[in-house]
């Protein structure tokens, strides 16, 4: 049996940080002799982007280029996913390095030269499409990182990478995204012991490198709200049960949960409505409306305790205004959790990569990222890299038509990726 003492002190010896030393000078020429390929790789993603579990010709070009380096792919894991394995010299853990492919149904509106004018099909409709995300980087950083480790791997362990499709979710009525490779066991054979992914941040300067142990991104959960009246003529309201009333008292209640019983000086919780739909004119009141909207949480118990409040005040508030209505909350993505074991290892890593300057610890974001799946089932570390231009004041959010990237910070990411590996699995 181990005793208490002996258990503290592997637990502290478990938790202490890896020693990090300077990357070999020759793998630091490779890594700048890359950044012109990673910034070509990024445009081509960028000019042809595809939408969630639709992302095959972006798959293929991955694809091509691990099969070229000699890697072990496999294609067609959770619907367009490419999983490679990269084995080093010696026998040791195995690494996961994930990156995110799809974009999103956003127009573009800049003046790239490789702007996208792609088009798609959502929710039964014809959109644009356009990277508005970033996960263009993503895909070539890690493409990137793949070329630099196949030439250097005088590592121990395996480096098993991860090309995730539908991180923005799938479409409806299909599975998708870190929840189907998770089921579909891309943590398997062999078994991850740890995993890393990164974001680029259009708020965050190019260089930088920002990060925070435990909970750095939202749960995220969609809802719906059905509201059910009885029609009537616009003119004579007390003949019918007007459902846009409810809605309009139930959201109005929804909005007091945070505001009013949700201790916001522990995390922090949004809950927001972005869509209601009810009638077709004027002078009729109809027979029933729509409410959807979305509740980000940083605390399982305080993500707990709205559901149940929201799934006891929908249906009283709608019964107050003689109508009936029922909500139905998704499972939605889980917190994206930051191991703070494995965050305080990897610490001097990324100072030692980017600067100790320039490693910013960060407060949590209320975005979320279905990375948090694979956090759920190994330790994981999720950090953010900047590619906002100095100097700019008001950036472009992502998931915007003019969401802007700086090019110039890519290289981070690759030298960020390959020293964490290097010292995660140790030479």
């Amino acid at each position: 049996m181990i005793t208490r003492k002996l258990s503290i002190l592997l637990t502290v010896f478990a938790c202490s940080p890896v020693f990090s030393s300077a990357l070999p000078e020759t793998i630091d020429v490779d890594i700048s002799a890359i950044e012109s390929k990673v910034i070509r790789w990024r445009r081509h993603f960028h000019q042809h982007p595809e939408l969630s579990n639709r992302e095959f010709k972006t798959a293929e070009k991955i694809a091509a280029h691990l099969e070229q380096l000699g890697l072990e792919v496999q294609t067609g894991v959770a619907k367009t996913g490419v999983v490679a394995l990269l084995k080093g010299q010696r026998e040791g853990k195995v690494l996961a390095l994930r990156a995110d492919m799809d974009a999103l149904p956003v127009l573009e509106r800049n003046d790239l030269s490789f702007k996208s004018v792609a088009q798609g099909e959502y929710r039964g409709a014809e959109v644009p499409v356009m990277h508005a995300c970033g996960h263009d980087t993503h895909v070539a950083i890690l493409m990137g990182v793949a070329e630099i480790l196949a030439k250097n791997n005088d590592f121990s362990g395996t480096v098993k990478f991860i090309f995730q499709p539908a991180e923005e979710g799938p479409p409806p009525g299909e599975e998708g995204g870190a929840e189907l490779m998770v089921k579909e066991n891309v943590l398997k054979s062999p078994d991850v012991d740890a995993i890393f992914g990164l974001h680029i941040s259009s708020g965050i300067d190019i260089n930088t490198i920002g990060y925070k142990p435990g909970g750095i991104m939202a749960a995220s959960q969609a809802f719906e709200i059905n509201v059910q009246g009885k029609q009537t003529h616009g003119s004579r309201p007390w003949a019918g049960v007007d459902p846009i009333m409810a809605s309009v008292k139930i959201i109005d209640g929804l909005q007091t949960i945070v505001s009013r019983e949700v201790p916001l000086t522990e995390e922090a919780a949004v809950l927001s409505i972005g869509k209601i739909s009810s009638g077709v004119r004027s002078n009729i009141i109809p027979e029933s409306a729509q409410i959807i909207g979305t509740l980000r949480t940083l605390d399982k118990d305080m993500k707990a305790d709205i559901n149940q409040r929201m799934e006891e005040m929908v249906p009283a508030i709608a019964k107050a205004y003689r109508a009936t209505a029922h909500i139905d909350i998704d499972k939605g993505y889980p917190i994206t959790y930051n191991d703070p074991a494995l965050t305080s290892q990897m610490l001097p890593s990324l100072q030692q990569a980017a600067g100790e300057e320039k490693v910013l610890q960060i407060k949590a974001v209320t975005g979320a990222e279905d990375f948090s799946f694979f956090a759920e089932e190994v330790p994981g570390l999720y950090f953010f890299l900047g590619g906002k231009t100095p100097g700019n004041e008001q950036p472009f959010p992502h998931h915007t038509p003019d969401f802007f990237i700086n090019e110039d910070g890519l290289l981070l990411g690759v030298k960020v990726f390959v020293q964490l590996t290097y010292d995660y699995l140790g030479a």
